[in-house]
């Protein structure tokens, strides 16, 4: 890499990025203590994974890899068909368990469809003077997500599927999608909603809507994950109850707690202070991914680094949100600081993607 493309680059990413993870660290470290620090140690190992990934990933010039990536497509259709074949863990069959490790292709497939994204629509626009408005073009990209969305909602993996969704929305809210779409998709999904929830969703789904809109009427059921979060949360208060020593965290109220929970962990024992910086860095994350679309040198370097953005996005808001009681609990692991090895070393090639586009950019410098 040439010393002015390591000038451009956006190094403040990486610095928000490790900042969370190894927020992450402590909170997996104070969490996992009664059963030998299992999860930390993995995710350290995790960790130095994802460093490489991302380095690989910022390596690599990111037009090569979006002219590779209906390769990357493919491979990954494979892989959400073949995974709807392994044994259910927690009801979903989501992962391939390999020697101990789980691997799950739903987080892995997000950059293959984002880079395929990329490619069509940029594709689209060189052929017809970036103009994506025509039905005809919008139904050729809504086919690329169409695929793996249902399989992915097939497995099933609601939460995982909306961040596709969102991806790809501000994707083509960059490209220049006609706001009669946008207002017709509002109209549509408004629309829907109640048609979803009573003729398509499945029992399970619609129980967890109800649970979020009263947990309190299944407090010792589906209901309890929620009201145990929100005593977790009110109960770190300004600077926490301390490591180790949060009463929902340690004495095994807070399920998951290394997942779908660890917010609820660092807001109890940490306090919200933390809590807090936690979301500024996570703003921090999207503006600067929107920053690097705005500034990117070409049309595929733009639509890659804004959908970046929508999925980290959707992941703090609604990861934040359900343990609040503010959204749903769909499931949704927060970037960077949850557990999970297929979650971090994604996280972090999203990131050497966006390094890698930051730094082709050309900076125009106003000196007077």
């Amino acid at each position: 890499m040439r010393k002015r493309e390591l000038k451009n680059i956006e190094w403040g990413l990486l610095i928000v990025a490790v900042i969370l993870t190894l927020i992450g660290l402590v909170a997996l470290f104070s969490a996992t203590q009664e059963i030998e620090y299992d999860e930390f140690k993995k995710q350290i190992i995790w960790f130095v994974v994802s460093l490489v990934a991302m380095v690989i990933a910022m390596l690599i010039n990111y037009e090569i890899l979006v002219k590779l990536s209906p390769v990357f497509y493919g491979i990954f259709i494979i892989l959400l068909i073949a995974v709807l074949f392994t044994k259910p863990i927690n009801g979903a069959t989501s992962w391939f368990d390999i020697k101990g490790f789980s691997f799950q292709p739903s987080e892995f497939a997000k950059i293959a469809v984002i880079l395929f994204l990329a490619f069509t629509i940029s594709k689209i626009q060189e052929r017809y003077i970036e103009d994506i408005n025509k039905p005809s073009r919008l139904l050729i990209i809504f086919a690329i997500l169409i695929v793996p969305l249902l399989l992915i909602i097939k497995q099933p993996d609601y939460g995982t599927a909306m961040a596709f969704c969102i991806a790809i929305a501000v994707m083509l809210f960059t490209s220049g999608l006609n706001k009669k779409y946008i207002i017709g998709a509002v109209i549509i999904i408004a629309v829907s909603i109640p048609v979803l929830y009573n003729f398509i969703l499945p029992d399970h789904a619609k129980k967890r809507i109800d649970i979020f809109l009263n947990p309190e009427s299944d407090p010792r059921g589906s209901g309890y994950n929620i009201i145990q979060s929100k005593l977790a949360i009110g109960a770190g208060q300004l600077t926490g109850m301390g490591l180790v020593k949060g009463n929902q965290t340690q004495l095994g109220y807070l399920y998951p707690k290394t997942t779908d929970f660890i917010y609820s962990v660092i807001s109890e024992e940490m306090g919200f202070i933390v809590a807090s910086i936690i979301i500024v860095l996570y703003v921090q994350l999207v503006t600067k991914a929107l920053y690097i679309a705005k500034t990117a040198k070409d049309t595929s370097g733009s639509l890659i680094a804004s959908g970046i953005a929508g999925i980290f996005l959707f992941h703090m808001t609604e990861n934040i949100g359900m343990v609040m009681g503010l959204l749903p609990i769909t499931g949704v692991p927060l970037l960077f600081i949850s557990y999970g090895g297929s979650s971090l070393i994604t996280s972090y090639i999203l990131i050497g993607l966006l390094l890698n586009i930051s730094s082709k950019r050309q900076k125009t410098i106003f000196v007077k």
